[in-house]
């Protein structure tokens, strides 16, 4: 199947010679370091901002939701106070 054990060995994928190597400057990649840093806080900074608007939506459907639950008791309320003293 293969010819040599160093043909073996370059077979397999993880020891290709083939790999990519980027050489860059030390200036190089403290710029890229912060570029990256940057990135990843905008994405902090815009998933903060998703979170929050959803927060405040469904605060707000709460709120919502809890007002008309009060208006339904109070609407009960005196009905529940008629029935007793017609009863009583």
């Amino acid at each position: 199947m293969y010819s040599s054990l160093f043909d073996a060995v370059f077979a397999d994928s993880f020891f290709s010679p083939m790999r990519t190597v980027y050489v860059v400057s030390a200036s190089q990649l403290e710029k890229i370091k912060r570029s990256q840093r940057e990135e990843e806080l905008e994405d902090i900074e815009a998933s903060r901002k998703r979170l929050e608007e959803s927060y405040q939506a469904r605060v707000k459907v709460l709120d919502e939701r809890e007002h008309e639950l009060q208006e339904e008791i109070k609407a009960l309320a005196p009905e529940t106070k008629e029935k007793e003293q017609v009863t009583a």
